[in-house]
């Protein structure tokens, strides 16, 4: 049974109250510079281990102490057991492996009963991605969504402008998403200053607090120009002032939550599979970039990505272009 049906609710009651979980959230958030939805799945990766172990609960309270690498093969074989994908599993126990590696710099434990089990091996899921023509349909959605609703409004400034509002603000951060191949994390997290309009670049906080240079194609950044103007207009914030880029209707930065919310109706909007996520125009950015010929290792830096071997994967998913290429360049094809 997948996570999201568990009932977690007990093992958060009593992890929220571990002086030492407490101790490793904070660890994340100050020295790592995670964000917010990373420590939530840390957190409820712990959470997940403590409910198939439920034994070295003793007293109300977790005694880590008792943790042993009998505990860590029985929660990898239960998450199996459950059908959890493979990268579910090595995700949960990467997350044990972090957590007791904590525990032992906090002198807390003497081992990591999690580091002698071994990650479960097997292929790697190809990203799923949209084609060109799919992107562009999803970044016209949001001004004809905003469209139809003003056209349901009867004489309401207010509700107009709000529509005219959220359809550039949303065009602006899709084609911000795109056209750099961002987390949904990262234009969320953007703020003005970040952003260079005369080199036409942009700086991003990515994963870990590390920072990188991002392109910003032209229509991004016609977007962005137009949901500014758009901004100041309605006396949220004036064009250049300095703070969070993208606002909610109140003035206030606008959060993950609210970006995938929306992103559902532009999905409908434009006859896209509503499975599809924000995080897969990260996907879709990385193999047109491929696809077209750019260059590995400076996708790999666009992306943000450590290892070379993570942006790899996205050379795989095409392989029409690859047969393309194959028929033209082989002389026994």
């Amino acid at each position: 049974m997948p996570k999201d049906t568990i009932d977690l609710s007990v093992e958060r009651e009593l992890l929220g109250k571990d002086e030492l979980m407490s101790r490793f959230v904070k660890f994340l958030q100050t020295e790592k510079s995670y964000s917010d939805n990373t420590v939530k799945n840390y957190f409820m990766d712990v959470a997940h281990f403590l409910h198939l172990t439920p034994h070295i609960i003793a007293d109300g309270a977790c005694n880590w102490k008792a943790v042993a690498v009998r505990h860590a093969k029985h929660f990898a074989m239960e998450m199996t057991a459950q059908n959890l994908s493979r990268a579910s599993v090595n995700r949960k126990m990467s997350s044990m492996r972090s957590f007791f590696r904590f525990l032992m710099r906090e002198g807390i434990v003497e081992g990591n009963p999690f580091s002698q089990v071994k990650s479960a091996r097997g292929g790697r899921r190809l990203p799923v991605f949209l084609d060109v023509s799919q992107v562009e349909r999803l970044l016209k959605a949001p001004k004809l969504y905003w469209a139809k609703q003003q056209s349901n409004l009867q004489g309401e400034t207010d509700g107009r402008r709000e529509c005219e509002f959220l359809a550039a603000r949303d065009t602006a951060i899709l084609e911000i998403i795109y056209s750099a191949g961002l987390r949904i994390s990262e234009a969320a997290n953007l703020k003005y200053e970040d952003i260079d309009f005369i080199s036409n670049n942009f700086r991003v906080r990515g994963k870990g607090g590390k920072d990188r240079l991002c392109i910003m194609g032209s229509y991004a950044e016609k977007a962005l120009r137009e949901y500014l103007e758009i901004r100041e207009k309605l006396g949220m914030k004036g064009r250049r002032e300095r703070g969070p880029l993208f606002l909610n209707q109140h003035g206030q930065q606008l959060t993950t939550r609210s970006i995938e919310r929306w992103f559902k109706s532009y999905l409908l909007e434009a006859g896209l599979p509503i499975d599809c996520t924000p995080h897969k125009l990260r996907h879709s950015f990385a193999t047109h970039m491929l696809a077209n010929g750019a260059d590995l290792r400076m996708v790999q830096e666009m992306l943000g990505h450590a290892s070379l071997s993570t942006t790899q994967i996205y050379t795989h998913v095409d392989i029409g272009r690859l047969m393309e290429v194959y028929e033209k360049a082989h002389p026994k094809a």
